[in-house]
């Protein structure tokens, strides 16, 4: 059993999880991600590991109630325990012979861009942070983004907080004033690491993202989290899930990923039915 430590409320969608799991925080990396049950009978998702604590034995994910799962382990508090928790699984980021680095996150996706910096300014590398969001109401990790940061730009697509547009536009402007990156890490909805990868291309510099598709087994063995990078199928639990950003096939990605959308919708709402059957009970 996995004990809960710490849960924090980061806004009305955005819930932070700190899990007791020494044997995971031991060995987790950025880039990483585990598998979690709630209960026995629950379903298995993946969470990237957002933050970890060895020497507390922790480590922390960060979600948005999207599904059934999330919506349970929204309304678990600290102290209660989780059935599963496993890992770490996928490949860590490796950043050798980095020296400077633009990190972007788009929305929820910051809570996995997060870590990337983290562990890059522990390196001495000069990192650049880009974080985007709808609006001021729903910005997460401000705090921690720019104390692992030289430079943290902010930007809203209504301009209610920071710089009104995308976090490529900021990505592009620091290109155009000079500045050159040894790689760029894009971590967010897939249109937006597409873009970013598009703003970089020209000017060949690495860029880095982190691919989350159907994920049922972790090991490989589903195949379920297929993805083509450069011609050829990867899967992104083994071989990721950072891969090379200009050579992913994102429309294959993005077609993929709304293929359950409607089982997903049934999902939560047969989980709702069962909650309101046991208010009316």
């Amino acid at each position: 059993m996995y004990k809960i430590v710490r849960k924090e409320i980061l806004n009305s969608q955005v819930t932070l999880l700190e899990i007791e799991a020494p044997y995971v925080a031991r060995k987790a990396e950025p880039g990483q991600f585990i598998i979690l049950r709630v209960a026995e009978d629950g379903e298995r998702v993946p969470f990237t590991i957002a933050d970890y604590d060895r020497d507390k034995g922790t480590v922390t994910i960060i979600f948005q109630e999207v599904g059934a799962t999330t919506q349970i382990l929204g309304q678990m508090n600290e102290g209660d325990h989780l059935v599963d928790f496993v890992g770490p699984l996928g490949v860590a980021s490796h950043f050798e012979g980095v020296k400077k680095a633009a990190v972007i996150g788009g929305g929820l996706g910051t809570a996995i861009a997060y870590p990337q910096a983290k562990k890059l300014h522990s390196m001495g590398v000069s990192v650049d942070v880009i974080a985007g969001f709808r609006n001021k109401d729903i910005i997460i990790l401000e705090k921690e983004m720019a104390a692992v940061s030289d430079r943290l730009f902010i930007t809203t697509d209504d301009g209610s907080n920071g710089t009104k547009g995308f976090v490529s536009d900021i990505l592009q402007k620091l290109l155009d004033e000079g500045n050159k990156y040894d790689i760029v890490i894009a971590i967010g909805p897939p249109i937006m690491m597409r873009v970013v990868c598009e703003v970089t291309r020209p000017y060949g510099i690495k860029t880095i993202v982190s691919l989350n598709p159907i994920m049922i087994d972790g090991t490989g063995m589903c195949g379920g989290c297929r993805v083509t990078v450069g011609g050829k199928t990867k899967f992104a639990c083994v071989d990721g899930p950072d891969f090379d950003g200009h050579q992913v096939d994102f429309n294959e990605l993005m077609r993929r990923l709304s293929m359950y959308k409607d089982s997903e919708k049934a999902s939560i709402e047969r989980h709702q039915c069962r909650l309101e059957g046991q208010t009316n009970a």
